[in-house]
């Protein structure tokens, strides 16, 4: 977050017609990183917008045991509105159904006009599920875009997950079947989306099943792809920081140079670019 801040600092002080935008988990939002990102960007002035995608869980952390609120944004209680983290930072916020693909793009467009016309951070928060994967160091990952004049939309917030976090993660250990059950069947950003437009006469069922076999085809040619190139050559690992590689990574890609030289035929080498 506090990498994305420093680039819309950066476009405010080129006096650019653009902004950014760092889409995260609200687990990302318990991170010190987090609170530093919206200090500078409150102070600073910055156009950049917080998009926080809370999906109820951080890995297997559920939200009732990363905060005491009821988010990290803005949010109405019984008609009240709590303010929280985004307003105590002098943010201004939102808080959207991140399962509604409508009020996620009207809400990230208007943040985006704000944040350019006026040089103000915002901070979105869509309430959603987790219904696919996530990756990176926990789930705090931060997705950063640059918005220019065009407006650039993720679908859906609700990304979220209803699959494992990763591989190493069972989330049925903490997660009821009746639970995944719901958010899957009741309350899926997809088919919500899927049953509007059916209602408005825009997708029909012959559509659906056109669009899901060339979609699939699709994937799958990628996939073959994919698995034909060659992975890339692993002196890469040193070589895509600094623009002058630094002493510590030289002696760490020496090091790994003597270890192939003499254990290379245990590694499948033929496999990677030379």
């Amino acid at each position: 977050l506090p990498t994305a801040v420093g680039a819309a600092y950066a476009i405010k002080r080129a006096d650019a017609n653009r902004a950014v935008i760092c889409y995260f988990g609200e687990g990302a939002a318990s991170e010190g990183d987090a609170h530093a990102g919206f200090n500078f960007a409150a102070t600073l002035e910055c156009p950049i917008v917080f998009f926080c995608r809370n999906n109820g869980y951080a890995i297997s952390t559920p939200t009732s045991e990363q905060y005491r609120g009821d988010g990290i944004g803005k949010g109405a209680d019984a008609g009240v509105w709590e303010a929280a983290r985004g307003p105590g930072y002098g943010l201004m916020s939102i808080r959207v159904d991140g399962n509604d693909v409508f009020a996620v793009y009207n809400a990230t467009k208007e943040a985006r006009r704000r944040a350019v016309a006026e040089n103000q951070p915002f901070l979105i928060e869509a309430m959603t599920y987790r219904y696919a994967g996530e990756g990176s160091k926990g789930c705090a990952h931060p997705k950063t875009t640059l918005l220019r004049g065009c407006f650039f939309f993720y679908l859906p917030a609700a990304a979220g997950r209803i699959g494992h976090h990763s591989t190493s993660d069972d989330s049925s250990a903490y997660r009821s079947v009746d639970e995944v059950n719901y958010w899957d069947k009741q309350d899926h950003p997809i088919s919500r989306l899927r049953h509007y437009m059916l209602n408005r006469g825009w997708w029909d069922e012959e559509e659906e099943k056109g669009w899901r076999k060339s979609s699939r085809k699709m994937v799958m040619e990628a996939f073959e792809q994919a698995e034909r190139k060659l992975k890339p050559n692993p002196q890469l690992l040193f070589s895509d920081v600094y623009r002058e590689m630094p002493p510590h990574l030289r002696r760490q890609r020496a090091a790994l140079e003597r270890h192939l030289q003499h254990y290379g035929e245990h590694y499948p080498l033929e496999h990677f670019e030379k």
